[in-house]
């Protein structure tokens, strides 16, 4: 984990330099390719997913060190051709952990996050799951571990896989010509995040573009169809940590309300978006049964709402670029407790964004939380050691923030939200 850390100072501030790269060119060319509280919902998204990793969130049903341990029937002698194996390896894995998370019903819960922004650009790359706690997908590693791919290098292999899946979130990047033939391009990855019916489901490889090829998943982007990004059932909010869950709970409701038992137990693994006949016909979902009606969501903020909203983005970054680059100086009740005050911040001002009332009771929540530590603890995860003051300015900011929340709620709580009323369509 902290190789992790250490990793994410480097990656961050790369990322979001080409994420800054990305808007100044979109201007030059007269695009808008970024809608502020998107942006910083998708930000925010990047944000909750390093700190589940940082917690250590994740369970493991079999290790990879232990299945080379138990199968490898090779050993690769080569460093060259173990990197390479691994790095194909992974994207073998991925193509196949994606395609389950887009197919099944249950699974699409870890991945709905992703694909939850209506528009497609650098930054929503960053959407990545908190939901995806259990690693289900141990079984794609077998090959890799007969091959005796040891597991130190699989450990180096896959965050630069993940890594290299970042830059084709864009829409500024035509077709590159033979490179289409091999590689994920922007082209390609346009078409996986639309909606359109003609590119559902389609180009699921990470790396490699050929996985699509063999297995029937690939579609050309096509210039009469052009993509439109999102959700099929949108999720009208601005509030990550919402997203990464509004499926589920879904899901669990369905299961509730239908009188099958049968259907009960199938709902969570029958293809994405199916439901029981009985509930589907009473609880009808609300689809974009035409991709080109889609109504971008839009909680129309005001501009007090939009510059705060941006400061918290900003105060919050800084808070979690504090986390790793202290990781290793810190206690692990030290990371949980700090990593769980952020998810209160993110869960806060994101509602905010929303006009949700639910905001001011999380930041009072997060008030009373913050006031605590710094009181407990005499000072602020050690920040006023780098930061002269850094207690007091803590301490400001949560003020100001409980502060703001109540103001801003006060004067747009009631204000029109846009929530999209999509054509029913029965899903059953």
């Amino acid at each position: 984990m902290e190789l992790y850390a250490k990793a994410l100072t480097f990656a961050i501030p790369f990322f979001l330099i080409l994420i800054i790269i990305e808007e100044i060119a979109a201007r030059r060319m007269r695009r808008q390719i970024n809608y502020g509280m998107d942006t910083i919902s998708s930000l925010s998204s990047g944000m909750t997913n390093t700190l589940k990793n940082l917690m250590g969130l994740s369970i493991a049903i079999v290790s990879y060190g232990w299945m080379v341990d138990k199968v490898a029937l090779f050993q690769i002698e080569s460093t060259w051709l173990v990197y390479l194996v691994a790095f194909i390896g992974m994207d073998f894995v991925g193509y196949w952990s994606h395609r389950f998370d887009h197919k099944i019903n249950a699974f699409w819960n870890r991945h709905i996050v992703h694909h939850s922004s209506e528009e497609f650009n650098l930054s929503c790359a960053l959407r990545q799951s908190v939901s995806a706690i259990v690693g289900i997908y141990f079984f794609l590693y077998i090959p890799m571990a007969f091959l005796g791919v040891p597991g130190e290098v699989v450990a180096i292999v896959a965050p630069i896989h993940l890594f290299a899946q970042f830059w084709y979130h864009t829409r500024l990047i035509g077709k590159m010509g033979f490179l289409e033939h091999i590689l994920v391009t922007p082209s390609h990855h346009r078409v996986h995040h639309a909606i359109n019916d003609i590119y559902l489901d389609k180009n699921l490889s990470q790396i490699f573009i050929f996985w699509d090829k063999l297995f029937g998943t690939f579609q050309e982007e096509l210039d009469e169809v052009p993509p439109v990004y999102g959700v099929k059932k949108p999720v009208n909010t601005w509030n990550p940590l919402i997203i990464n869950y509004v499926h589920l709970w879904a899901l669990i409701q369905d299961a509730w309300r239908t009188k099958s038992w049968w259907d009960k137990l199938r709902i969570w693994f029958m293809p994405t978006g199916w439901r029981p006949a009985d509930v589907a016909e009473k609880y009808p979902w609300d689809y974009w049964k035409n991709a080109f009606d889609q109504v971008k969501y839009n909680s129309y903020p005001s501009k007090p709402l939009q510059i705060w909203s941006w400061a918290q983005l900003v105060v919050n970054f800084g808070m979690v670029f504090h986390v790793l680059v202290a990781f290793v100086s810190f206690q692990y009740l030290e990371v949980m407790i700090y990593a769980i005050f952020m998810m209160i911040s993110i869960f806060a001002y994101t509602s905010l964004m929303d006009k949700a009332k639910i905001a001011l009771p999380a930041e009072i929540i997060r008030f009373a939380m913050g006031i605590g530590l710094i009181y407990w603890n005499g000072g602020w995860f050690g920040l006023q050691e780098l930061i002269p003051g850094a207690t007091v300015l803590v301490g400001f900011y949560l003020t100001a923030s409980l502060g703001m929340t109540y103001l801003i709620l006060s004067k747009e709580g009631k204000a029109k939200v846009d929530v999209k009323t999509p054509e029913l369509v029965s899903s059953n």
